[in-house]
């Protein structure tokens, strides 16, 4: 049956992210919905923000794209651009290779949920504020010395 009962898939808040680039993604619990769908060529993650939660360290993708879709609450999506308030029924896209760093933050005091849904390679890109970049293989600082830690799949 395609309808993913969410209460069966389970929910998270681990990160990959080196100290002390992990502290601002605790409150970010999600659910990757391809693995139990059976889904091969695109990703798909139920995210709940909790008040005061990231959703990631801003970054950019070299090959793959992004489209988060807001459910419930709100959140506010920082790029180099300025900010945007997206409330539920909105959406949001991030083509790939394009070098605007974006994330969202929960600065309100209730959980903000959405789905976020990427496609293409599992390649590289970079995080513009920090200190860090990602590959397949992981983390690594802009000179190419690498983290000591492993990418969550």
């Amino acid at each position: 049956m395609p309808k993913l009962d969410l209460d069966t898939i389970p929910q998270t808040n681990a990160t990959g992210y080196p100290a002390p680039f992990d502290a601002p993604v605790q409150g970010r619990w999600y659910r990757r919905l391809a693995p139990p769908s059976g889904l091969t060529a695109m990703g798909a993650s139920h995210v709940t923000l909790k008040p005061g939660a990231w959703s990631s360290q801003r970054h950019w993708h070299d090959d793959e794209d992004e489209l988060v879709v807001m459910l419930a609450g709100e959140a506010v999506l920082v790029e180099d651009g300025g900010e945007t308030l997206l409330r539920a029924g909105d959406c949001a896209t991030f083509p790939k290779g394009r070098a605007d760093g974006h994330h969202l933050q929960n600065r309100s005091d209730a959980d903000c949920v959405f789905v976020a849904v990427s496609a293409g390679g599992r390649g590289g890109g970079e995080y513009p504020d920090i200190d860090m970049r990602f590959t397949p293989e992981g983390y690594s600082h802009k000179d190419g010395t690498p983290y000591d830690t492993k990418r969550i799949p």
